[in-house]
């Protein structure tokens, strides 16, 4: 269909000047090879059409209406410099041969970046009478993409693309790559023959090996696969499926799991996300609850718009559409959502920029409001569209792709930057760990969840595989979290990550092996937090203490001793008063809250059973401390 638009478009022009006056030129031999241009492009060839134009333009270099059908075959081919040179001859034949020939000069000399020619000619075409409302709306955003471009070329921002090589890379197009938070799978679109298929890159020893072909439960030989977004820990594939017999619209979003090394067979979302209209190029947050994606549904701003959908026990809500702060009356395409929930890097033509489509950032405020986006900057906005770029989750480096970075070539492949300061998102790491049994010592499926202990809110909550044991699960700078590992017929597992005031240079890995529920085995609550030399629990330990009511309510016959733990500073008859007030906080605690005084004692051991010597800050800390026990199944 769009071909067909496009053949309507530059034919009709042609139709009405044959008809309100003659050719510009009497050359028999270019009027012959014109006719058989206009007979090519007919049959959709171009580039035959391309060379019949050059060759009636050699007969007669005055022929106004080739040079102007050169232009606009050179237009659709996305050849700005060309483009705009063929409508610049026409124009100085005769200035005034039409006022639409200064509107398509214009929009090839941004292109090209001839932004300074392209305001010269914009003034001219204005100064018209009579253009249509929506022309001089476009060609008034073409001059706020001239003013802002000269702006943005006297201040580039640092920009040094480098290729990812062969083994990514081949003379076929690569584009949208996506990296797990680890940074240790890769999964780009791959087009052989016109076909759309996924591939990954592992990566080992820092370096990526050679792409495979993803999944034949995911790739098909008729329909084309893009437009992804894979969760942080690599266990969950979004993506965009057009034309597919169970879809709803021309294009849809889809979901697989992964399932070992394979994937399962995908499925639609379903409405309310996916509709008769046009749902593509999904992007998931860390928590893996918000969905943003693209769709031209009724209720938008314009052609294309960024909405979300929020995942609740009921399933996907309603869409929303991001709003004026986001949206324009063009296009916004291709979200990215960076791990820290808070910062979108997306594309769009409708805010100012270097023309065609800009990537842009936008961070939301902690009242929920989106601010005005703000162009990357040149170079890495140029002239042409600039699409697709996805973040890595430390926030260090931008994967993306482009088709004008190696010279002689015009396949697009993948290429990676470091991101400049101003326009990293905030910073963000992950904890990455192996669940097994305490005994077997083999991998075992858990659940995972994490919680914020400032306002006790789950940020993470999903199994680990149950053939690895693994998860992954990214956290924000400047929280405090706790993690929870739990399993029927087992131990919970507890730990605190504090992220307040700092980043670690380093992820969290940890190993986890669960212990069955037995007489004698203990936890260490590592989320219970008291002031120093106080016993009153603090509101970040409400996550913990829920956790241990969980636990006791799934085990009925279980009974449990709380005890408290101090370092070996300060009098001994001191420490060993504060520890065991500290296990009777947490003994109130869970008294008040229905479980049964019979299943519980508490008690204070002071300084009295270190995990650790007391030789150092760091010791003595984790000799502080509130542990769990079973004393009775």
């Amino acid at each position: 269909m769009r071909r067909i638009l496009i053949l309507i478009l530059l034919a009709f022009p042609l139709v009405i000047f044959a008809q309100q006056r003659p050719l510009s030129t009497r050359n028999e031999a270019a009027l012959k090879q014109f006719a058989y241009a206009n007979s090519a492009i007919d049959v959709r060839k171009y580039d035959e059409a391309i060379k019949l134009l050059t060759t009636a333009i050699a007969a007669e270099e005055r022929f106004i209406e080739a040079h102007v059908l050169l232009g606009d075959l050179y237009r659709v081919k996305h050849q700005y410099r060309e483009s705009a040179d063929s409508y610049l001859k026409a124009i100085n034949i005769n200035p005034e041969y039409n006022q639409s020939v200064y509107y398509k000069l214009s929009e090839m000399e941004i292109g090209a970046g001839r932004y300074k020619d392209a305001q010269m000619h914009l003034v001219k075409y204005l100064a018209y009478p009579y253009l249509q409302d929506k022309d001089r709306f476009y060609a008034k955003k073409m001059v706020a993409d001239c003013d802002f471009s000269l702006k943005a070329m006297q201040k580039p921002v640092p920009f040094k693309p480098v290729a990812l090589g062969p083994e990514i890379n081949t003379t076929d197009d690569e584009y949208l790559p996506v990296a797990t938070a680890d940074e240790s799978m890769l999964i780009f679109t791959r087009k052989i023959n016109n076909n759309e298929d996924f591939y990954r890159s592992l990566k080992k020893a820092g370096k990526w090996q050679k792409a495979e072909y993803l999944s034949q439960q995911i790739n098909t030989p008729q329909y084309n696969e893009g437009a992804q977004s894979i969760s942080q820990d690599g266990k969950y594939l979004f993506f965009t499926g057009c034309n597919r017999p169970d879809g709803l619209g021309r294009c849809d979003i889809y979901i697989s799991q992964k399932k070992g090394e394979d994937w399962s067979k995908p499925f639609d979302l379903s409405p309310p996300v996916n509709s008769a209209a046009w749902e593509s190029q999904p992007s998931i947050s860390a928590d893996g609850k918000t969905l943003y994606f693209v769709s031209n549904r009724r209720g938008g701003y314009g052609g294309y718009d960024i909405w979300k959908s929020t995942l609740s026990a009921q399933g996907w809500s309603e869409p929303q559409n991001l709003g004026p702060n986001i949206n324009t009356a063009f296009d916004e395409q291709s979200p990215f959502i960076h791990p820290d929930d808070s910062t979108l890097y997306f594309a769009s033509n409708g805010w100012p920029g270097m023309g065609n489509k800009d990537l842009f950032i936008s961070r939301l405020s902690p009242k929920g409001v989106w601010s005005k986006p703000e162009n990357l900057g040149y170079p890495i906005n140029s002239g042409g569209d600039e699409n697709g770029l996805t973040i890595t989750a430390n926030g260090s480096f931008a994967f993306f792709a482009s088709n004008n970075l190696n010279p002689g070539r015009s396949d697009f492949d993948i290429y990676m930057f470091e991101l400049p300061a101003a326009i990293k998102p905030h910073s963000v790491t992950y904890v990455k760990g192996t669940v097994t049994d305490a005994l077997t010592k083999k991998p075992i499926e858990s659940l995972v969840e994490i919680i914020d202990l400032d306002n006790n809110q789950s940020v993470y909550k999903d199994a680990s595989s149950p053939l690895q044991g693994d998860f992954l699960a990214t956290l924000t700078s400047g929280k405090n979290y706790g993690l929870n590992i739990s399993r029927p017929g087992y131990l919970f597992y507890s730990d605190n990550f504090s992220l307040q005031g700092h980043t670690p240079k380093e992820p969290f890995v940890i190993n986890v092996a669960l212990s069955p529920i037995e007489i004698g085995k203990k936890v260490v609550l590592k989320n219970i937090f008291f002031d120093t030399n106080q016993y009153d629990l603090k509101p970040q330990s409400k996550a913990e203490l829920q956790k241990i009511i969980e636990f006791l309510n799934a085990n009925p016959t279980v009974r449990v001793e709380i005890s408290g733990h101090t370092d070996d500073v300060g009098k001994d008859q001191i420490n060993q008063t504060l520890s065991e007030n500290r296990a009777k906080a947490v003994y109130s605690y869970l008294t008040a809250n229905g479980i049964g005084g019979g299943r519980l004692v508490y008690k204070g051991y002071g300084k009295t059973l270190p995990m650790v010597p007391n030789s150092n800050e760091e010791n003595r800390a984790r000799n502080r401390r509130t542990e769990f026990k079973i004393i009775g199944k």
